[in-house]
């Protein structure tokens, strides 16, 4: 284990270029810089929880690969419908398909996270699954969702934190996780691998 924990004069390195996870990270107050992995996501598995976690991992390595000696995290969310993994839509009648296929069912919010330390070994990595569970939609409401583009770069084609919140009818588990990045499951990491000392940062020297 590295000694070398995240300050603001040693940022996490974000390798992810999501709004939505750069937000949490300053909700919780993280020092960070954030940065773009643009690796492949296609894995041939059918488990969607190790496929996130493959891919998290891919993600911080890469990043790690081009700027070594800082804390990585890697993330990855899918969301998943009966087996069937839900990327994000292409254009506005595939978005329409998948919010059709949610409508009124129950489906997993699957996040895959793995954080690699100083020294370029794997500290940490795990997927936090959370259900969530739409409202029956009307076609109107659905074309309507749609023509908001707010469905555009949405895995499922849905955002929960944004106008999407209306059509969650239940979660059970992480709200954050669905946004994008489980923050109790990540502090209790960063805090168990010794990327963080004390949390908040705040609290202690």
């Amino acid at each position: 284990m590295s000694s070398t924990a995240i300050s603001p004069e040693s940022p996490l390195f974000l390798a992810s270029a999501s709004p939505r996870r750069k937000v949490l990270l300053r909700q919780i107050g993280l020092p960070f810089r954030a940065y773009s992995s643009a690796v492949e996501e296609n894995l041939s598995g059918h488990d969607p929880c190790r496929n996130a976690v493959a891919l998290a991992e891919k993600k911080a390595r890469k990043v790690f690969a081009g700027s070594p000696g800082n804390w990585v995290l890697g993330a990855d969310t899918m969301v998943v419908l009966e087996g069937a993994v839900l990327d994000k839509p292409e254009g506005g009648e595939e978005a329409f398909s998948m919010l059709s296929r949610l409508s009124g069912r129950e489906h997993r919010v699957v996040t895959g996270f793995c954080l690699i330390n100083p020294s370029g070994d794997t500290a940490h990595a795990e997927a936090v699954v959370t259900r969530v569970t739409m409202k029956k939609l009307t076609e109107e409401e659905i074309r309507g969702y749609v023509a908001s583009g707010e469905p555009y770069g949405k895995a499922g084609s849905y955002a929960i934190q944004g106008l999407g919140a209306f059509m969650v009818e239940s979660i059970s588990g992480s709200y954050t996780n669905v946004v994008g990045l489980p923050l109790c499951a990540l502090v209790k990491a960063l805090l168990a691998t010794g990327a963080l000392k004390t949390f908040p940062l705040d609290a202690g020297a």
